[in-house]
């Protein structure tokens, strides 16, 4: 995947018409801040809101592709949204709530018991175990975080797993569909059939849905500081995400 464009002085999106849009928009970073632990991110009354707002007048069109898992998303988004997409694309559920769920790769237990043994030696490094994928978090243990890495690269090395690296995580996951391919698979329903795809998120692995949505004719929008980006707009953080969508119209 080329990435070709540079986020310094990325323009913020003018605001959404909302007609003529498909929403697509990843959680953490974008439009929660993220939290030491995951699950320290809470439902918030203001969030729900503007989600059941736009969720009418997009007329459905709105979705969320995210890294948490489904139960997480509606966890913490109160069960708002149906349409969403989660562990970075793998699992998806469409808007009359069929699931696509993968089955677990064969070494995933193997990883995860892995990963709890390294986790056993500091309290502040997490281990979250989201079916087909794991997680470690070091967020609260940053002095481990050149070990955390060599440990994920070498799992992934020796079992075939796809790693996701983050900020402050490193995500062994089950080989398979990315947050692009959940776009481009919502998008080809009727539902979101012929609108403007727009994606907001903030991560490395956004980059697919980037990518997709300017495939798709729509655009990206990039959340946080700069680096190299198929988004072709910029937001500085999650207040500027939520004041940005309260402006849709």
């Amino acid at each position: 995947m080329s990435i070709d464009t540079l986020t310094v002085n990325l323009p913020a999106p003018t605001p959404l018409r909302l007609e003529e849009a498909a929403l697509f928009l990843d959680l953490d970073g974008t439009l929660a801040p993220i939290a030491a632990r995951p699950e320290d991110v809470r439902p918030d009354p203001r969030r729900t809101r503007l989600l059941e707002r736009l969720q009418e007048g997009l007329g459905g069109r709105l979705a969320v592709v995210s890294g948490r898992t489904l139960e997480d998303i509606d966890r913490i988004l109160e069960g708002r949204i149906v349409c969403a997409s989660g562990v970075h694309g793998l699992v998806r559920r469409d808007c009359d709530g069929r699931l696509h769920t993968p089955a677990p790769h064969p070494a995933m237990d193997q990883a995860i018991a892995a990963l709890r043994r390294f986790a056993a030696r500091d309290a502040g490094l997490l281990v979250e175990d989201k079916g087909a994928s794991v997680a470690l978090h070091f967020r609260l243990a940053r002095h481990h975080s050149l070990a955390a890495r060599e440990l994920a690269r070498r799992i992934a090395a020796d079992t075939g797993l796809t790693l996701q690296e983050g900020d402050m995580v490193e995500e062994l996951r089950t080989p398979g569909p990315s947050k692009g391919d959940s776009i481009r698979d919502f998008m080809d329903t009727p539902i979101f059939r012929g609108a403007h795809p727009v994606f907001a998120g903030d991560d490395a692995t956004d980059e697919h849905g980037f990518a997709e949505v300017a495939r798709l004719g729509g655009f990206g929008v990039l959340v946080g500081p700069p680096r190299r980006t198929h988004a072709r707009f910029g937001l500085r953080n999650v207040e500027d995400v939520l004041a940005w969508l309260e402006a849709a119209r």
